[in-house]
């Protein structure tokens, strides 16, 4: 049993007042890295005319994964979301029209990077009947036929809970399923916009319904306001829709007009918290204050698929033990 006293302690609810500015902690001190690989990197997605979640998310591991990893979450489907998150920094409105060469270039700027493991999400397209994910879908093969040796993670929105538009987007086999929860089921009304906590959890169910061999992945915020035994909640409903892979960082305010920070928490509440995490059943958790859903995820890929095979080999000697 993990010991949670600490943390528990330290982790209330809002209790409804105007909450003040928190200053923010020395760990969440972030080191600047501009050199080479970075101003490449953002060289190259401008001649591409691409978009990146690194920056129109203002991630805060963007000079760590740009500078020193050389990876990137490319975001399809324009640059302009159809909602208005609280909790969101990227740009709200009426997209552009589609653009089809899209696809392609993503893909060519994946065989520029030389890239072992992408990612690629998108902003919520509710102004689509498929809700982008024809684009996904061919995004993904574009990047197959380019880059055979290169894992994919495709993060979509809901994309409007339309169980075809999921089925068009999961034919094409990306190598892993990745929909965030975002946050607690009592904060969602008023974090998330449109979306809600039981559509993202049937997508996740539904998409491993659909290909069973495919790993499924969840993103959690904490310092919204919610409690441990909130966020253990959402761990179990996760864990009750085989999800296999979680990750739980710090919201940070991206400006005044989003929602506030209620509590930063220490590198020691999110080890409690991955530990919990790992008891669930989770094969792989990534827990900590600059975590982000894409953050180290070839490492967490590798890592699920090293568990998956540990846990079929140890069924697979219970179950010799058994006939013999």
């Amino acid at each position: 049993m993990i010991r949670m006293e600490s943390v528990a302690l330290s982790c209330r609810p809002e209790t409804g007042r105007k909450s003040e500015h928190i200053k923010k902690p020395d760990w969440l001190k972030i080191k600047l890295n501009t050199n080479e690989n970075y101003t490449g990197l953002k060289k190259l997605m401008r001649e591409k005319n691409l978009h990146t979640v690194c920056e129109e998310a203002r991630c805060p591991n963007i000079h760590e994964c740009w500078g020193e990893r050389r990876t990137a979450t490319f975001m399809i489907l324009g640059a302009v979301c159809t909602r208005a998150c609280r909790f969101c920094a990227v740009k709200t409105g009426l997209p552009n029209e589609l653009d089809t060469a899209e696809p392609e270039r993503v893909a060519d700027s994946v065989e520029l990077m030389n890239l072992k493991h992408v990612v690629v999400t998108a902003v919520a397209r509710d102004d689509l009947k498929d809700g982008g994910s024809a684009i996904f879908a061919e995004t993904i093969r574009a990047i197959r036929r380019k880059n055979p040796f290169t894992t994919i993670e495709v993060l979509p929105s809901d994309m409007g809970g339309d169980r075809d538009n999921l089925q068009r987007l999961m034919d094409a086999k990306p190598d892993i399923l990745n929909h965030n929860i975002e946050t607690v089921r009592r904060l969602t009304p008023r974090i998330r916009a449109r979306a809600t906590y039981d559509r993202s959890l049937e997508l996740l169910a539904r998409a491993k319904e659909m290909y069973p061999v495919i790993p499924t992945k969840s993103s959690l915020m904490v310092g919204l306001g919610e409690t441990v035994e909130e966020i253990i909640e959402t761990m179990d409903d996760l864990r009750a829709h085989d999800v296999d892979i979680m990750t739980i960082g710090q919201y940070l305010q991206p400006t005044k007009k989003h929602a506030k920070v209620v509590k930063y928490y220490s590198p020691d509440e999110f080890g409690e918290l991955r530990k919990i995490a790992m008891e669930k059943g989770f094969s792989h958790c990534e827990a900590g204050p600059l975590v982000r859903s894409s953050y180290h995820a070839d490492e967490q890929v590798n890592a699920a698929a090293k568990e998956k095979q540990r846990q079929g080999d140890k069924q697979l000697e219970l179950e010799q033990q058994a006939s013999s």
